[in-house]
């Protein structure tokens, strides 16, 4: 059976849900990284390894790539860094699953605005105020800066699973995804380098940034590019809408963040928004890849 073929045996859904467990994992093994080389600095290094492995594992021709390509992989690439990095320097200021709940407005936003009715416009609103106690200001806590990062990541997680989906559809397998990591890893080096350099730039800081770069970006996006080839954009929003949850979930098991009940009820808002925002089945399968 060809690896193409076994992974059509594969339901596109568990993928997506391993991919978004394992995005978390890794983002909760990074803190120690970030501590040591910055937020910046340990996405730079995900990104150059993960690029380095994707390429050995893909081996992707550059004679496959079309000029119409050229934008997208270039887009897809720069999204995919920043998006990195901004997460990153979130979780360097505010809990783990309040950054991805803030990082999930973008697209569950997306996906509002793009169904066929202006009510559903209400999910977004409903994701907001779980967002707001999920921050808790009344408490005087709130961390501008990282609901900032929060926010852009937000923006380029929008950005990045639409663009995931067209480059896709263009090439097969992870190739499309080895193509842009590289892109991805220049797209924040001017911000990576220096903090990487600046650092505890030891051994062990190195070796831990080429285990995680395994987690993500090269089987978790791997995974999501595989299954966005088989399931329309609501229906992977659909099951996006419980990857808050699951940044909770890691913040407790891995980093002992443990939220209050106003923060759980804020999660709680967060997915049923997610759940409720976005409708959709199985995409028909895809011609035409490289």
């Amino acid at each position: 059976m060809t690896p193409k073929l076994a992974s059509a045996r594969v339901p596109a859904w568990s993928m997506a849900i391993t991919a978004m467990l394992m995005i978390q994992v890794s983002n909760a093994l990074s803190v120690g990284l970030i501590d040591a080389i910055g937020p910046a600095g340990t996405a730079w290094l995900r990104m150059c390894f993960g690029a380095v492995f994707l390429i050995v594992i893909a081996r992707p021709s550059l004679r496959s790539i079309r000029r119409a390509d050229v934008p997208k992989l270039i887009a897809l690439g720069v999204v995919t860094g920043f998006m990195t990095a901004s997460f990153l320097g979130a979780v360097e200021r505010i809990p783990l699953g309040t950054a991805v709940a803030i990082e999930f407005l973008g697209p569950l936003t997306v996906a509002a605005l793009a169904g066929k009715h202006r009510r559903a416009l209400i999910w977004p609103a409903l994701a907001l105020i779980g967002v707001v106690l999920l921050t808790e200001p009344w408490e005087g806590r709130i961390d501008l800066v990282g609901v900032g990062f929060a926010l852009t990541a937000a923006l380029c997680w929008a950005l990045y699973n639409v663009l995931t989906q067209h480059v896709g559809d263009r090439f097969s397998g992870i190739s499309g995804l080895a193509l842009t990591i590289p892109i991805a890893s220049l797209a924040i080096a001017p911000f990576g380098i220096p903090q990487a350099i600046g650092g505890e730039l030891t051994w062990w800081i190195v070796a831990a940034a080429a285990g995680i770069a395994l987690i993500t970006p090269v089987i978790s996006f791997g995974l999501e590019m595989l299954a966005l080839r088989r399931m329309t954009h609501h229906a992977f929003g659909t099951l996006l809408s419980i990857e808050p949850a699951f940044g909770v979930l890691t913040g407790i098991v891995v980093l002992s963040q443990t939220p209050s009940p106003m923060q759980i009820l804020g999660i709680a808002l967060v997915v049923i928004a997610g759940a409720s925002a976005q409708r959709g089945g199985a995409r028909p399968p895809t011609a035409g890849t490289a």
